[in-house]
């Protein structure tokens, strides 16, 4: 689940997440959720929307993102939790768009992005600055999605 990330985290970082994701629920009504895969494992990873811990040319805004133990990749599961997590978005808290960002080498997430139908326009990409400078996982790729209920109305 590390291998695009910095690397991994230790008890202490990771409480701390879990205390962000459940403040942001209490402030927000929405945030990451639990993904267990019924039957096979009680918890194999993450997916939902937040508003973005850093500032940047594109925020404030609403990100969708996922994080999956490897083994769980490509088997239509974050897929599936992230359309979920979109109509929830945008049906339920009627956002007018939800973005969606990657490490510019994280090809596998890109490719889940394209597949929910999210657009990258090169000029959005931007270097992460939670990432040292110099980093591989510094360059990072925006893709946006537009409510289709919205645009389709107007």
């Amino acid at each position: 689940m590390t291998r695009y990330l910095l690397g991994p985290i230790g008890a202490d970082a990771s409480d701390a997440i879990i205390e962000r994701i459940e403040a942001g629920f209490e402030k927000n009504g929405f945030g990451f959720w639990a993904v267990d895969y019924v039957g096979v494992a009680p918890l194999i990873g993450m997916v939902g929307i937040s508003y973005p811990g850093f500032t940047a040319h594109f925020t404030p805004c609403v990100e969708i993102g996922w994080r999956l133990a490897r083994r769980y990749w490509r088997q239509g599961l974050a897929s599936e939790a992230a359309r979920a997590a979109l109509a929830f978005g945008f049906n339920e808290l009627g956002l007018s768009e939800i973005v969606a960002f990657t490490a510019a080498l994280n090809e596998p997430s890109q490719g889940l992005m394209r597949h929910l139908g999210m657009r990258r326009d090169p000029k959005d990409d931007f270097a992460m600055p939670m990432v040292p400078e110099g980093h591989p996982l510094r360059p990072h790729r925006l893709f946006r999605l537009a409510n289709p209920s919205i645009h389709e109305d107007g």
